[in-house]
């Protein structure tokens, strides 16, 4: 192992406490290769970014931490656990949570009744008691249903949209019940993929603060993928830098605004 390949790993004399770590990890879709031998870890409790312009490879590497994807190469270890071919459920259950690009609510859904279904790995109730509902089943849906207002009122939603249909919720109000939803299975891990996709600067803010609030108050380690730089380099302790899905830059905010292959991917070549 090389000095710069130790340092990328969580224990490789660095002494990092990482909850989350990626070794080498590849993905080739037929003949093109979206990710290309990329290492990588998530201190405990601290926010990490992964930037990169579009076809970076961010989501592809993103899909692979959740299981929705295999690695065509690497390992990928999660509370020291190998969990590179995990299945995405069995994932969710051992602590990963995250949200999507593209909001993925149920719109014919209620807020709360969407947030339910984020604590279904967490409920003890099987199909059988799902059916004959005992009282033991029918306090524990009624603990959930309380847990889930709570989330809610937590992330922000007003608690006379509680019972409004998805689809009838401003976007700003949508991002947070999917945050909810993703908190409502108790997790250590959470993904966020471009949370503040479009929001206007003021719910941007919002949302970083917010972010701050979740890895504080609930010990979250959090990992997001941004476009918004000015959310990146506020919320951020560590940036992971992607193009064409090889690893170009790493490090703190302030070293990674001053890298001249992070400059050169974002404007091109100068002259």
């Amino acid at each position: 192992m090389t000095a710069a390949e130790a340092a990328e790993t969580p224990q490789g004399g660095t002494g990092v406490d990482a909850i989350l770590s990626a070794e080498r990890i590849s993905k080739i879709f037929g003949g093109l290769v979206a990710v290309n031998d990329v290492s990588f870890f998530i201190p405990r409790r601290s926010i990490v970014s992964i930037i990169g312009p579009n076809g970076a490879g961010k989501t592809t590497f993103f899909n692979m931490l959740t299981g929705l994807y295999k690695p065509s190469t690497g390992r990928i270890s999660f509370e020291g656990n190998d969990i590179t071919r995990t299945r995405p459920d069995l994932i969710t259950r051992a602590g990963v949570a995250r949200t999507f690009q593209n909001i993925r609510l149920w719109g014919t859904m209620t807020a709360v009744e969407n947030v339910l279904v984020g604590q279904h790995a967490r409920m003890k109730a099987g199909l059988l008691g799902s059916i004959l509902r005992p009282p033991k089943v029918r306090r524990e849906e009624s603990d959930v249903r309380d847990k889930a207002r709570e989330m809610l009122k937590y992330v922000g939603v007003p608690e006379r949209h509680f019972d409004q249909l998805a689809i009838n919720l401003s976007y700003g109000e949508q991002r947070r019940v999917e945050i909810a939803r993703a908190l409502a299975s108790d997790p250590h891990l959470l993904l966020l993929d471009e949370p503040t996709a479009g929001m206007n600067p003021q719910e941007s803010a919002q949302l970083t603060d917010f972010m701050t609030r979740l890895r504080d108050e609930l010990n979250l380690s959090i990992l997001l993928i941004e476009h918004d730089m000015k959310v990146v380099m506020g919320v951020s302790q560590r940036i992971t830098v992607l193009d064409h899905g090889e690893k170009i830059a790493e490090g703190d905010p302030q070293q990674v605004r001053a890298n001249p292959a992070v400059i050169e991917a974002y404007l091109g070549k100068q002259g």
